[in-house]
């Protein structure tokens, strides 16, 4: 039994859609290959059976011999069983090209998630992602299935014309030109489907998107009145995405008719030339019985191809999409350090951050407060210290850009409240490094400088809970303190914190406060927050006003600052 995913996906081809599903195939060309062998030995075999029948008629009964009737009959049972067998054994296949293509194509998706990073949410919305990783990759493995089957139909079409071509040229002609004509008339909905199919995708991705955000901001919207708003927008986007699939669906009504129109207009034509030529002498009655069933047998392989055809032509549609997806690059793809691989800055006590935009500049080795008059600043400077945007910031004497970017993100991490728990057990959730094998309760003390003990005896099975859909069961303080103790127990030389307490009341973060400055004693830890509690914890706090560092100083010190003291006040007296 194959087992999916593969380890080692290979690289995609994203030149085109066609080039990426020809890759795609190529990566499963074994299993596609023994599709299109079984495909075509069962298709062939059920091709031969209306021979064998007719073969039967005219030697068995029309000549009243048991012995050939018997031999006849044995054949039928054989192909019948041949094509039992290997029919079988080619839906085996097609299933596994089919899920091999969906689970190597959300392989590159999912890795391709991971290497965008930060960069993700900013160039294309989670329905998107979500649209592509759900329902695009079972069209792509659905294209891929039916190729073996396509093959199998051409195999079956061209056995069948040589059989009638040697028996009787003349319905074998019609035979051969009616078959490309119901080709060609069928594929003439192709294009408008094609065209109706896209735009159907690209309104379920809105519909999709709009889904995820009002489901991940439904809290919000219950606290400012905005859900009969919102209600009222995805019902409008529903029904445009039902009247573009009403569209598809009579484009596929028609295809639908004309794959069982056509087919039986052939056979009605072979019939009654057949008919004719039995009273003429010119074919015996098992020979019109095999051309009867050739006729009526060229209708599965029709429908084969043009079945073929709409899933392929699915499959180019998600490949698009899949394809434009893979192509994005982060706004920062990085760069090697200057001085190879031990050439990065000295570790994070002898090393600290300026930022030449705003004049930031945060000293290695200690808890550094940022406030921001205006709160839109603060999350465009944690990106450029965590190098989540290009920048001029230097990480000790070098370049932030210049750094590898791998090296980077293992040493500096910015958790912001955008941060989001992954389904899955929680103690897996706190510890994604593993590090409590090697530092016995390093989730416990995390936890505990996060004060979210009580959220754990709050669950059921305490660290063992599982936590489901990314954490939504939780309450947003409750929430926030969880992902802090996550970034706790991670113990990154650098730890940017983006209002780490902005869910929680005021005794649950004066103990945090106090507990972050021990835990992250002679640590560099960068805190963008206007709490007057954390603040006070701070060792050093510079003011940011219109992006621009305009003070520094302790919050003592600070206070003296009519600025820096409205901004604070703010904060202590929301109204």
């Amino acid at each position: 039994m194959r087992q999916f995913p593969d380890p080692d996906p290979g690289q995609p081809d994203l030149r085109s859609p066609g080039s990426y599903l020809t890759r795609l195939a190529g990566a499963n060309r074994v299993i596609v290959a023994l599709g299109v062998v079984y495909s075509t030995v069962s298709v062939v075999a059920n091709a031969l059976i209306p021979a064998a029948i007719g073969r039967a008629v005219d030697d068995g009964l029309t000549e009243r011999d048991q012995r050939a009737l018997l031999l006849w009959g044995g054949a039928v049972l054989a192909l019948g069983i041949l094509q039992a067998v290997t029919g079988i054994l080619h839906d085996r296949c097609a299933l596994t090209a089919s899920l091999g293509g969906s689970f190597r194509t959300l392989q590159f998706v999912t890795d391709h998630a991971t290497r965008l990073g930060a960069s993700l949410p900013r160039r294309v919305s989670a329905g998107e992602v979500m649209s592509v990783g759900v329902a695009d990759v079972g069209q792509i493995g659905n294209a891929l299935a039916f190729v073996s089957r396509a093959v199998g139909a051409v195999a079956a079409v061209v056995v069948v014309a040589a059989i009638m071509l040697v028996t009787s040229w003349q319905l074998g002609l019609v035979v051969l030109v009616g078959v490309p004509v119901m080709v060609v008339a069928t594929t003439l909905t192709l294009r408008p489907l094609h065209r109706r199919q896209v735009g159907l995708r690209a309104v379920q991705s809105e519909l999709t998107s709009s889904a995820v955000d009002i489901v991940g901001g439904l809290r919000v919207l219950r606290g400012i009145g905005g859900e009969q708003m919102f209600a009222d927008g995805y019902r409008s986007e529903s029904q445009r995405a039902r009247r573009a699939a009403v569209r598809v669906a009579r484009v596929e009504a028609v295809l639908d008719g004309a794959k069982v129109l056509l087919p039986g207009l052939l056979v009605t034509a072979v019939v009654w030339q057949g008919a004719r030529y039995v009273l003429d002498g010119r074919l015996t009655p098992g020979q019109l019985v095999a051309f009867y069933g050739y006729a009526t047998f060229l209708s599965i392989p029709l429908r084969r191809l043009t079945n073929a055809a709409g899933a392929v032509m699915k499959g180019v549609v998600a490949a698009r999409r899949v394809t434009t997806l893979l192509s994005l690059q982060p706004h920062d793809t990085g760069g090697a350090s200057p001085t190879g691989d031990s050439g990065a800055p000295p570790t994070a006590a002898g090393a600290g951050f300026h930022d030449p935009v705003s004049g930031l500049r945060i000293e290695p080795g200690r808890l550094t407060a940022v406030v921001c008059a205006f709160s839109d600043d603060a999350g465009p400077l944690a990106d450029r210290i965590g190098r989540y945007a290009d920048s001029d910031v230097t990480f000790g004497d070098v370049p932030l850009r210049q750094l590898d970017i791998d090296d980077v993100r293992r040493r500096i991490l910015v958790v912001d409240n955008a941060a989001h728990l992954f389904s899955g057990s929680l103690r897996v959730e706190l510890d994604p490094a593993g590090r409590a094998a090697r530092v016995p309760d390093v989730v416990h003390r995390a936890v505990g400088t996060a004060s979210a003990h009580d959220v754990l005896a709050g669950l059921p099975a305490g660290l063992d809970t599982v936590v489901a859909d990314a954490g939504r069961e939780l309450s947003g303080g409750q929430g926030q303190r969880l992902r802090l103790a996550r970034a706790l127990t991670v113990d990154p030389e650098v730890l940017v914190l983006v209002e780490p307490t902005s869910a929680v009341d005021a005794h649950t973060e004066s103990r945090i406060a106090a507990g972050l400055a021990a835990a992250r004693d002679r640590r560099t830890t960068v805190v963008f927050s206007t709490s007057p509690i954390l603040l006070d914890c701070a060792e050093h706090v510079v003011f940011v006003e219109a992006g621009k560092a305009v003070a520094e100083g302790t919050h003592a010190e600070l206070l003296a600052d009519d600025r820096y003291r409205a901004v604070v006040a703010r904060e202590e007296d929301p109204a």
